[in-house]
């Protein structure tokens, strides 16, 4: 681990910790790094773990914050890459932020201010916009993640693979599901005390998992649209890839298995295998073999892996500091794929009704 300073100032107080885990070409990261020299916000650190690659350390030099550095001399993935950036972070409170993301001057303060303004919020997530698609609210996140009953993840402003233009139609704070990976704000205390992010998922899902998990234990999750973040979705690992596919799959299958209940496993898990099933043999009829092969791999991982799935799922349910009927309550409690395949309904206001999260809830 190196530790850059780069302006000779006394040791400044650090409320927030920026952990960017970094996986390629350097010059993305060094994009990142540049949109953050304009943050408004003062008392920040940014902490790079590098996964593997070089992206030119004597570089950062030019940056006017600290820099806390650390190469792996391996890829770690996303969730490990995050963990390891946590466990070294100072801040009271740690931004998770992808590589291929680039802030507005003024996307901090919000944040900051919405987790300052209830203790029970455990992470927050700014609006996410897209810089492939201009205009447009981003795939991996939009407005704040949400989940229904059968574990399928989709956001405010994005069902499936549907994303709206960002015409202002979201505005003000929202009670979500989870906070996107890309670019959230967690209490770093509980980040710790819920175990982090599952390694084991190396990529996608891990997000989702530990918000699960926060809210099993009697905390909410927010987004606010007065913060904006720009991403570049699909940098590292791009939306079409088998490798990709198979982890969304996968991850969703396993993080389901570890967080529901016994009691729901029993309706809830065989639904969904059904569903998966129809995945894989519509993927069969149009000759989309990715799909195909991505929902079997994902299968024959689960098969193999049931006992330590299950091992989880018990020291997760230890955890538990909330029924089914509270933690539903966070989740649509019905199925997105009723709403977008049968009834063609492409946005989340046609079939939900979003909750506000505001100063005083």
């Amino acid at each position: 681990m190196r530790v850059l300073p780069f302006f000779c100032v006394k040791e400044m107080n650090v409320k927030v910790s920026i952990v960017i885990p970094h996986y390629g070409d350097g010059q993305i990261l060094h994009r990142c790094l540049q949109s953050l020299a304009g943050t408004a916000f003062r008392g920040f650190e940014v902490v790079v773990v590098d996964n593997g690659s070089n992206c030119g350390e004597a570089e950062f030099h030019a940056y006017p914050f600290p820099i806390v550095y650390h190469r792996s001399p391996e890829n770690l993935g996303f969730a490990g890459g995050c963990n390891l950036g946590v466990r070294m972070a100072r801040g009271e409170l740690v931004v998770l932020l992808n590589n291929d993301t680039e802030v507005e001057p003024g996307w901090l303060e919000p944040l900051v201010e919405l987790m300052d303004s209830d203790p029970r919020i455990a992470a927050c997530q700014p609006r996410l916009l897209s810089m492939r698609r201009r205009g447009y609210l981003d795939y991996a996140g939009a407005m704040g993640g949400l989940m229904d009953l059968f574990g399928y993840t989709f956001a405010i402003g994005r069902v499936f693979d549907v994303t709206e233009p960002d015409e202002g139609q979201y505005s003000g704070r929202y009670r979500i599901f989870w906070a996107s990976g890309t670019a959230s704000v967690w209490r770093r205390r509980l980040f710790l005390e819920a175990g982090g992010l599952d390694e084991d998922f190396f990529a996608h899902m891990e997000e989702v998992d530990l918000n699960w998990r926060l809210q099993l234990l009697g905390y909410r999750i927010c987004s606010t649209a007065s913060s904006r973040v720009h991403h570049f979705s699909g940098y590292t690992l791009g939306p079409e890839t088998l490798r990709k596919m198979y982890l969304n799959h996968r991850n969703n299958l396993a993080m389901m298995l570890k967080n529901s209940s016994g009691a729901a496993l029993l309706w809830q898990f065989p639904a969904r295998e059904a569903l998966e099933l129809v995945t894989a043999l519509q993927a069969l009829l149009t000759l989309n073999w990715k799909r195909f092969l991505a929902v079997l791999w994902a299968q024959v991982y689960l098969l193999l892996h049931a006992g330590a799935i299950w091992r989880k799922h018990l020291a997760v349910q230890k955890l538990r500091q909330l029924g089914d009927s509270k933690v539903f309550q966070n989740l649509y409690r019905g199925s997105v794929v009723w709403q977008y395949y049968v009834r063609r309904r492409k946005r989340v206001s046609e079939f939900l009704q979003l909750e506000r999260c505001n100063e005083s809830s």
